[in-house]
């Protein structure tokens, strides 16, 4: 899969003709009163330094409620008619910053740790939502794009050789796909935090020396077909995924997808199953691989998970308190492991929870407005980046997209985010939608 370089990079434009035009005194327009963004672009192209070589991607399945959590209110809700967070909140390891009553582990890692609170796209439905969130594009009729963790398996591919690039703890879904790049640059995803992926393991009653045995006979028989069609996209990816599972067939590669034999304590520290794949999460970046998307959509913790609909909103500080468990447990696991500095952890979700409830006790969806925490991979910790207004209920200051956050993720890892890729038809596609690194979150 080729990449183009923008010969004039939308900055470098951006800069030379707002340059010329100011120059020439256009309508009297000075650089402090452009808009923000276009200030951003113009300016020199300093990218922050970032530490970060591996990323571990928190997927928070149904929408974190940002009042409930990361983002509390000093107005409280009462789960009824008065719109607010449902929760206390408390003081946190960083001055300027409040999480809620029920992220008390969280609270002592926020001057480590930064947030969002201003993310922002349009869509208010899970499947859009979680699409984009990905993607960093809406659904098109024409072209299947690819996911962030796929985009990153391309351009840096894993820090093992054998390892594979990417790998989702959870459910696969197609937005977690490689879309146009081809299946060579897809996940393998674990369900069982014990067993690891089925597909690695040794067919029932065979060892793995039965295995590469038969690997062996396999090869043999395929090399003339491959030979014959290795011009051809889905045969090359087809025979690239193949060589990468048969390479990770032995005991190294199989341990580092279990946590079955971790420490007993280690494992009791670490919790519930979404604390299981926090574990399994450092393993893996520590053997290798480049971009874990760990997912938490247990929904049967409350009824429905994230997704804090009627009952489920009474009962989400079961659904929290295994977050902060867990979540807090792996930045103190990574930082004993010396991999924090190195590992990029991000918290996201496909949106937030409007302060106000519904009829039945719960609250419905909110895309405009929510937040997204970092920590580790070179960023600057106890920083709050943008704010919801009083209640929570939309973005008051320094909005930030989701093709933004895409290109915060690309540069902490060194991945240049205005290169192109090359869709079906040699057609180039921007690697983001012209998003930019929130750089607040770098610099010191």
């Amino acid at each position: 899969m080729k990449r183009f370089k923008r010969q004039v990079s939308r900055r470098k434009f951006l800069s030379s003709t707002l340059q010329a035009g100011l120059g020439a005194g256009v309508a009297g327009i000075s650089a402090g009163m452009l808009p923000s963004s276009l200030a951003a672009l113009a300016g020199t192209n300093r990218r922050p330094k970032a530490t970060a070589d591996s990323v571990i991607f928190i997927w928070l399945a149904g929408g974190m409620c940002q009042v409930d959590t990361f983002d509390p209110k000093g107005a409280m809700g009462d789960g009824a008619d008065r719109a607010g967070s449902y929760y206390k909140k408390i003081r946190t390891a960083a001055a300027d910053i409040e999480v809620c009553e029920h992220l008390p582990k969280m609270a002592k890692w926020m001057d480590r740790a930064s947030l969002v609170r201003s993310m922002t796209h349009p869509f208010g439905e899970h499947t859009a939502a979680v699409n984009f969130s990905h993607t960093g594009r809406p659904p098109s009729g024409t072209i299947i794009y690819p996911s962030l963790g796929s985009i990153v398996s391309h351009e840096a591919g894993p820090l093992e050789e054998k390892a594979p690039a990417y790998v989702v703890l959870g459910q696969p879904m197609v937005p977690r796909g490689p879309g146009f790049l081809g299946g060579k640059y897809g996940y393998l995803y674990v369900l069982n935090t014990e067993e690891g992926p089925a597909g690695l393991q040794p067919a029932f009653g065979r060892t793995l020396q039965d295995h590469q045995r038969r690997e062996a006979l396999l090869g043999g028989l395929s090399e003339s077909f491959y030979a014959k069609k290795a011009s051809e996209p889905l045969v090359e990816a087809y025979e690239a995924v193949t060589r990468q599972g048969f390479g990770m067939m032995n005991e190294k590669f199989l341990s580092m997808f279990s946590v079955k034999n971790e420490p007993s304590s280690l494992k009791e520290a670490f919790g519930e199953e979404f604390g299981q794949r926090c574990l399994l999460s450092r393993k893996l970046v520590q053997g290798g691989v480049r971009f874990v998307e760990c997912s938490f959509n247990l929904h049967f913790i409350n009824g429905y998970g994230w997704d804090a609909h009627a009952f489920a909103q009474k009962r989400l500080h079961l659904v929290i308190e295994q977050l902060d468990r867990g979540l807090s447990m792996l930045l103190q696991d990574l930082d004993q492991n010396k991999l924090l500095d190195r590992t990029l952890v991000v918290l996201a979700t496909e949106f937030g929870r409007p302060p106000e409830f519904d009829g039945q006790g719960g609250r419905g969806h909110q895309s405009k407005g929510y937040t997204i925490l970092f920590a580790g991979g070179g960023i600057q910790g106890g920083r709050v980046i943008g704010r919801t207004d009083e209640l929570g209920g939309a973005v008051a200051d320094r909005p930030v997209t989701i093709p933004d956050l895409h290109a915060t993720l690309y540069q902490a890892l060194g991945i240049d985010f205005d290169t192109h890729l090359e869709a079906p038809g040699g057609r180039p596609v921007p690697i983001t939608d012209f998003g930019n690194p929130v750089s607040e979150l770098f610099t010191s």
